[in-house]
């Protein structure tokens, strides 16, 4: 027995060691191989059994089943590894804005392509010749509505200016058929059409309804394209790929396949690679919150189908207020730009002869108004997006937590001595860090250079705030491209920096009331319109003159000069 006992305290010694002893020469490493294998990696570097670790470069240098060649293998699976439960978990926001991106962008261009074919079909049969010999003025209108909506260079308030001037002139020529009415007395017309105002206050109403709808419809496609591009945008931080393989490969290497990391050291490693990203949260919260209340607005007063139906009805309305105005509108028309040229063929006749035999104009009747687009409506499309909205707050902060939350990823919470700790089997005794770039100071896992902050987190902080301003600005009925403008015109046919009382509930009117001044038709309303339409009609010239509203400081100024002169020149005279 004596002589045996050497020899059994050898064998317990090393069945010890293979156990639980930090020295395990020898144990198999068929699980090991077995695992690469299934990762489609060739087992012919993988050792057979454990060998001594001294060329490990990123796992504990202890006894080992991996080759150097695999520990670079695994550590470049690990890095895509994490791209992909990135992705994974982030499905959910590129699937929602990339296809309420395309719901919303293919209904909007539907409303406004049945709002045109509504139209023309409504003209048609109510006009006849006079509507489609005059259809040009319609559809240009359509043209230039689209190209603001695509994300053109566009100014709705001189879009649908440039609308109502053309349609005064055309109807003009129509109520008043027995003259023959040049260009330049039709210019004529237009700087008297704004006081007159031959369509009622239908161009504010119209004007103001369909700015704000297509501010916040173009707002709303525009920010929910941005945000599928953050999400394509994102990265994983540098430096991470030491600790990506310590938590989930090394345990592999160790001949632990089935050990997964501890909950706690899941987080700080996650909080340290994302630490970038998740400084986008207060940016990104902002601009959830304002696409919410952005599709809430649609559905409500900037309503997009409202505005599309409107259009027609109220183009038609406003033609049929002219025509029971035109003796008015003619007769003060006739005293301030003079009497026009007879037609060939006609005789002159009073105002009210004239309108005897025109073919009366008229609204349309509920069932003739323009559908909806088919297959959806507006008010289910902004609840789906509102319900998918509501979780994306505070979704990039929580990221680490809902990745380690996966059973795959991470032990659970409760299994905190039987998971890898980084080192071997054990709990995990590292505090958890806080969140954000500026948490990572302490972070015993991943090293975070807070001396320069990376340069693509910037950049997309900077993009969030650009869309959330632009929709902010949407929902106030404001465009951001031309806020300035817009606001500054303040023109009737209604710009989107305007607010009225009647239109907006809760708010005061921020302008003065408006008294309109007495009608002189020696002098113009307004600048002459640019007829040329090879150009850019955006060119006209706005305001008056240089030299009509400088003359009295002029003046004031040749005075003070010739009184100077004398003061200089009057010694010489005594």
């Amino acid at each position: 027995v004596d002589r045996f006992y050497p020899l059994v305290l050898l064998c317990t010694l090393a069945a010890l060691s293979w156990t639980w002893g930090p020295v395990t020469a020898g144990r198999s490493c068929s699980e090991t191989r077995h695992v690469y294998a299934e990762k489609g990696y060739s087992t012919n570097t993988a050792p057979l059994t454990q060998i001594s670790g001294e060329h490990l470069r990123l796992c504990p240098q202890d006894y080992t089943c991996c080759s150097s060649q695999m520990e670079e293998t695994l550590a470049h699976q690990s890095e895509t590894d994490f791209l992909s439960a990135i992705d994974d978990t982030s499905q959910f926001l590129h699937t929602t804005f990339t296809q309420r991106h395309r719901k919303f962008d293919e209904f909007f261009r539907e409303l406004i392509d049945l709002s045109e074919k509504s139209m023309n079909q409504m003209f048609t049969k109510t006009y006849g010749r006079l509507f489609t010999q005059n259809a040009n003025v319609f559809q240009e209108l359509f043209v230039e509505l689209r190209r603001y909506y695509s994300g053109g260079s566009v100014s709705l308030t001189e879009v649908l200016s440039e609308f109502w001037s053309r349609l005064v002139e055309r109807v003009f020529s129509l109520v008043n058929p027995q003259y023959q009415f040049s260009d330049e007395y039709l210019e004529c017309v237009n700087k008297h059409a704004e006081q007159l105002q031959p369509f009622g206050d239908l161009p504010r109403k119209l004007g103001l309804q369909v700015s704000r709808a297509f501010i916040a419809a173009r707002a709303l496609v525009q920010g929910l394209a941005t945000g599928r591009d953050i999400v394509n945008k994102l990265s994983a931080g540098a430096g991470c790929v030491r600790a990506l393989m310590r938590q989930w490969y090394c345990p592999l290497c160790r001949g632990m396949p089935s050990l997964r990391p501890c909950h706690a050291l899941c987080l700080n490693v996650m909080k340290g690679c994302l630490a970038n990203t998740a400084d986008l949260d207060t940016e990104w919260n902002n601009f959830i919150d304002a696409l919410y209340q952005v599709s809430e607005k649609l559905e409500g007063p900037f309503n997009m189908e409202l505005a599309a139906d409107s259009i027609s009805v109220k183009v038609s309305e406003a033609i049929m207020h002219m025509q029971e105005n035109s003796i008015a509108t003619s007769t003060k028309v006739f005293q301030g730009c003079g009497s026009p040229r007879l037609a060939p063929g006609r005789s002159r006749r009073s105002p009210k002869e004239s309108g005897g035999n025109r073919r009366p104009f008229r609204t349309f009747s509920p069932e003739e108004k323009p559908t909806t687009a088919t297959g959806t409506n507006l008010d289910r499309l902004v609840s789906e997006l509102k319900e998918r909205l509501r979780p994306m707050r505070g979704f990039w902060v929580s990221l680490p937590h809902t990745i380690c939350n996966d059973k795959n990823v991470a032990a659970d919470v409760t299994n905190e001595d039987r998971c890898w700790n980084g080192q071997a089997r054990g709990r995990y005794l590292p505090d958890v860090t806080g969140d954000g770039l500026m948490s990572q100071i302490n972070n015993p896992e991943v090293e975070v250079d807070m001396a320069r902050p990376d340069v693509r987190t910037r950049q997309l902080i900077m993009e969030l705030r650009v869309a959330t301003n632009r929709l902010k600005h949407a929902q106030a009925g404001q465009d951001t491209d031309f806020m300035d403008s817009e606001v500054e015109e303040g023109s009737g046919s209604g710009g989107g920096g305007e607010r009225y009382s009647d239109d907006w509930p809760g708010y005061r009117p921020y302008s003065p009331p408006y008294s309109k001044p007495p009608l002189n038709p020696q002098t113009p309303i307004k600048p002459p319109r640019v007829r040329d339409r090879t150009g850019s009609k955006w060119n006209r010239s706005k305001g008056q003159s240089i030299s009509a509203v400088s003359r009295p400081a002029f003046f004031s100024l040749a005075v003070l000069f010739w009184v100077s002169v004398m003061v200089t020149v009057a010694p010489f005279w005594r």
